[in-house]
């Protein structure tokens, strides 16, 4: 899967998802000093699913003229964001067989919450 993991997302759950062989871009050190809504352009560009721990990259990508098509946003709602804790919420993104592009969708232990990435 091609991902583009927020400056915010801890390394060794970066380190984990390359290991398993997904195609990780670490906005810490890839992107760094990017704007949010740069990082979505270049999402949108690559086709990568963003993780984010950041609610304001939702509600950019929830704001954006333009539709996210072949990107989207997957934002982990847990606290504490330790390797440890969002784990498990990384395994079932990568476990679940849900169309990521085109959506904004929200992670909790209990749930996914999946929007449209902008009214049609």
């Amino acid at each position: 899967m091609r991902l583009l993991a927020d400056e915010n997302f801890p390394k060794p759950i970066v380190e984990s998802l390359r290991a398993k062989g997904h195609d990780v871009v670490w906005a810490r050190t890839d992107c760094s000093g990017w704007k949010d809504v740069t990082i979505l352009d270049f999402a949108e560009s690559e086709a990568r699913i963003v993780l984010t721990l950041d609610k304001d990259s939702c509600q950019i990508a929830l704001q954006r003229r333009d539709a996210l098509e072949k990107s989207g946003v997957v934002l982990f709602r847990i606290h504490p964001a330790t390797p440890e804790t969002l784990g498990p919420l990384v395994r079932a993104f990568l476990e679940g067989s849900r169309p990521w592009s085109g959506h904004i969708s929200i992670l909790v232990f209990d749930g996914i919450l999946m929007l449209p990435s902008a009214q049609r």
